[in-house]
C-alpha cells in the first residue's frame, strides 16, 4: 500500500472510532451483570443458590426453600430491560422489576411486579406475561393471559421489557406478549430493584434457571 494511501486510511479509522464509541455511550445500555461475579446484587429471601458459570448467573433450587431472589443494590422506576433466560422445563421463574421488601430488609418478603418464565410446554404457557408477587396475583387479567409457545423449552430465550410510568410492555423472541396499564401497581411499585427468582420447589429438584447479558436503559 502507498505511504498516502496507508495515512489516508489510518486517518479515517481514527475519525470512526470515536463516532463508534459515541453511539454506545448515546444509546444508555449498561450492563447489570458484569459476566465475572455477582458484586451489585444482594440475595433476599430463600436459600437457592446463585452462582455465575461460564458467563452467565446460575440459579439452582433448594429443597423446602421459599422462593429466592438475587436482586440488584440499585433501584430502577422507568427503564427498558433485556436479557436472555433458560429455564428447565419443571421449574417456574421470573423476573421481578420495581420491587421492593419491608423497610429494605433482604429477610422480609420480597413484593413487586415480576415477569414470568415458564416453560411452553405442549399446550403453551405464560411465559412474558406480569405478576404480582405478595402483591396482587396475576396483573395481566385472564382474558389476556392467554397460553403461548413463544418461549422456546430448553433454549436461550430473549426477553425485552419496558415500563414506563403505569405502562408494561414485554416480548419474548420477538413476539410482544404483554402490553399492561396497572395504575395501583404504579402507585404502590414506582420503583425497586430488579431480581432473578428461584422458585420453591417443595422436596423436588434441583433444577436450575440460567440468565446472562442482562442489560438495562434508564428513561428519562
Amino acid at each position: 500500500m502507498k505511504p498516502l494511501a496507508a495515512t489516508i486510511l489510518l486517518f479515517s479509522h481514527l475519525l470512526v472510532l470515536p463516532c463508534v464509541a459515541d453511539h454506545h455511550k448515546e444509546s444508555g445500555w449498561k450492563d447489570l451483570f458484569n459476566g465475572k461475579d455477582l458484586s451489585g446484587f444482594t440475595q433476599r429471601n430463600g436459600s437457592a443458590t446463585y452462582e455465575v458459570v461460564d458467563g452467565t448467573i446460575l440459579g439452582t433450587t433448594a429443597k423446602g426453600s421459599p422462593n429466592s431472589f438475587l436482586c440488584t443494590d440499585k433501584k430502577y422506576g422507568d427503564f427498558e430491560l433485556t436479557f436472555e433466560v433458560k429455564c428447565h422445563n419443571r421449574l417456574n421463574s421470573g423476573v421481578q422489576i420495581r420491587s421492593k421488601t419491608k423497610n429494605d430488609d433482604p429477610k422480609q418478603r420480597v413484593n413487586g411486579p415480576q415477569i414470568e418464565i415458564e416453560a411452553s410446554g405442549a399446550k403453551g404457557a405464560e411465559a412474558g406475561y406480569v405478576y404480582g408477587e405478595a402483591c396482587y396475583g396475576w396483573m395481566t387479567p385472564e382474558e389476556s393471559r392467554k397460553p403461548h409457545k413463544h418461549f422456546k423449552d430448553g433454549e436461550w430465550n430473549k426477553y425485552l421489557v419496558k415500563a414506563k410510568g403505569s405502562r408494561i410492555q414485554v416480548w419474548v423472541n420477538g413476539e410482544q406478549v404483554s402490553d399492561l396499564v396497572h395504575e395501583k401497581a404504579f402507585e404502590s411499585h414506582p420503583s425497586g430493584f430488579i431480581g432473578l427468582q428461584v422458585h420453591g420447589v417443595g422436596n423436588r429438584g434441583p433444577f436450575t434457571v440460567a440468565w446472562r447479558n442482562l442489560k438495562i436503559r434508564e428513561s428519562k
